[in-house]
């Protein structure tokens, strides 16, 4: 048995989440490391002005990851796997050894920027809860036309779905949806269309920055929630991570992946519970966990009990 760590992605984050983090030298002299890559203090990032910036959202979240992943990892047993949704694949990856820390601020500052300055207003997501894909697939391609782009982003599970588009396109399908069935539709906060083709190009251009940066093959099994598949190149990881943003996000598949290569602790990083009930609504055979719902010592007593148990 063994345990897997997983990274939310966008929509997680929170005013305060950067301040918020563990009191410690480990978490502040990975905030200093942020801010030296960035040229800027980093704790600037994480007030409600500041996060209406895709850019500020997605720093956010791979400093706060990554930050408190080290804190964890210093105290208990690291993990067998890691895993992230979205942006999250970043903190995964440099958990996981792939990629350096100060490579993944200066990437994903880029990254925010090319979504940000491909789709500044009129575009977002929305999730949908209560219909499978197949009920829902129908749905998006009568909304989708070249005026009115919609796309299947996220496959959280069974019947919570993410799609991506414009505002437009996103106002009608949330009222076919419920019309068809679904028990709750809402807005994410975030504010570019992610995880279909309207950001192929964006991913592109990544794509061509990811070319001078070095990678390593992990130390651990990198799950990628783009394939569901375990990755064990650095340059297979960087193509994932580069691409993640225009495909889809098949997150079920990869919890499910996770526990059939044995994992029964799941441990989310901050900031966030979304992929803490998302784990534990797809098995009842395991344990799943939030950072930001549990005490560190709280943690440690799990991993350490896994541990034990294996």
């Amino acid at each position: 048995m063994s345990i897997v760590w997983t990274f939310p992605g966008q929509g997680a984050q929170r005013a305060g989440m950067l301040h918020d983090l563990p009191a410690h030298p480990m978490i502040a002299a990975t905030l200093d490391e942020a801010s030296a890559a960035l040229g800027h203090d980093v704790l600037r990032l994480d007030d409600a002005a500041a996060l209406r910036s895709t850019v500020a959202v997605q720093l956010c979240l791979l400093i706060a990851g990554v930050a408190f992943a080290r804190l964890l990892g210093h105290r208990a047993r690291p993990p067998e796997m890691v895993a992230g949704l979205s942006i999250g694949a970043y903190p995964a990856a440099v958990t996981a050894g792939a990629l350096d820390f100060g490579d993944a601020v200066r990437l994903v500052a880029l990254r925010g920027r090319l979504m940000e300055d491909a789709y500044p207003h009129g575009y977002g997501m929305l999730a949908i809860i209560g219909l499978t894909q197949p009920a829902l697939q129908p749905l998006i391609d009568l909304v989708n036309t070249p005026a009115t782009p919609l796309f299947l982003a996220n496959l959280n599970d069974l019947t919570q779905l993410v799609v991506a588009g414009a505002q437009s396109a996103l106002q009608r399908i949330d009222a076919l949806a419920r019309e068809h069935g679904a028990r709750r539709c809402e807005m994410l906060q975030v504010a570019v269309p992610s995880h279909c083709p309207l950001l192929a190009e964006p991913a592109a251009e990544l794509a061509r920055a990811f070319a001078s940066v070095p990678t390593h093959a992990p130390h651990c099994v990198y799950l990628s929630s783009t394939i569901a598949r375990p990755l064990w190149r650095g340059d297979l990881i960087a193509a994932d991570l580069a691409h993640n943003m225009a495909r889809p996000v098949r997150w079920r598949d990869t919890i499910e992946l996770a526990r059939e290569r044995g994992a029964r602790l799941a441990i989310e990083m901050p900031g966030g519970s979304v992929l803490t009930r998302l784990a534990a609504g797809a098995c009842c055979q395991w344990n799943a966990v939030s950072a930001d719902e549990h005490r560190l010592d709280d943690l440690v007593w799990l991993s350490d009990r896994e541990s034990v148990a294996n």
